[in-house]
């Protein structure tokens, strides 16, 4: 017997109380007989105006990953999807990857993160992508963990802009304007591909667009996350709409 609804598959997806936009963009990106089934990290919508109110903010997310994901597993999903970027990119690949396997270990199934997600999508479009443009929420804290897990995977960061939003919630009321003017910003130079991340920007639909002016990979980390899930779980249907990762690879 299979889920009646997710007779393909049941995504149990972990984001903070404080984020909507992960919801909204997965739900859209759902192929029939895929279900999604969100589980909150309860944090604060705390200020962050600095670097080490932003390590508090991670040290909140810290505390509420496990309890989140304990929750999501009484559906009994099939498979994770962390909704939430800066803890994947902490202490580079190696930190990446205690990450993940911590997970696993505790889910008892495929865990599908941020920074693997966007690792792989670079990869999918080949060899010739090693120089990035990046866009980031947040404050330089976060941003050098982003440079230096990147750099681990051996690309160059051209340039990194971190938008320095104020607080958790108004990460998602970044404008199209700012984030369009954003890409232009860390498009500049010779950049093979231009990286969002910080799940809360809502860019998956800009960025489908923008590939089509820019004439490039624009990787939005919640779509390359819902695509990594999707194909590590085998699935392998073409969504529309939502750029070439998902419609090409």
């Amino acid at each position: 017997m299979t889920d009646s609804l997710g007779w393909r598959a049941k995504f149990a997806v972990l984001a903070p109380s404080t984020n909507t936009s992960v919801q909204p963009e997965f739900d859209a990106m759902r192929p029939a007989g895929v279900t999604n089934h969100h589980s909150r990290l309860v944090i604060p919508d705390s200020r962050v105006t600095d670097d080490a109110s932003f390590l508090a903010m991670m040290d909140n997310i810290r505390a509420a990953l496990m309890p989140a994901l304990d929750a999501a597993l009484t559906c009994k999903p099939d498979h994770v999807i962390p909704g939430l970027s800066s803890e994947t990119f902490w202490d580079g690949l190696e930190g990446s990857v205690l990450l993940r396997k911590k997970l696993e270990r505790r889910a008892r199934c495929g865990v599908a993160m941020g920074s693997d997600a966007c690792r792989a999508a670079l990869r999918a479009y080949g060899r010739g992508v090693r120089r990035l443009g990046v866009i980031t929420p947040y404050m330089p804290v976060g941003d050098r963990q982003v440079r230096r897990f990147f750099r681990d995977c051996g690309y160059q960061i051209v340039h990194l802009l971190g938008l320095k939003c104020p607080s958790p919630v108004q990460i998602a009321h970044v404008s199209r304007e700012t984030l369009r003017e954003a890409i232009l910003r860390v498009n500049r130079g010779r950049v093979d591909a231009v990286v969002q991340v910080g799940t809360n920007l809502a860019m998956a639909e800009l960025a489908a667009s923008a590939e089509l002016w820019l004439g490039k990979p624009v990787i939005a980390i919640n779509t390359a996350t819902y695509w990594y899930a999707l194909r590590q779980y085998g699935i392998k249907d073409r969504v529309t709409g939502w750029g070439s990762l998902l419609t090409e690879h």
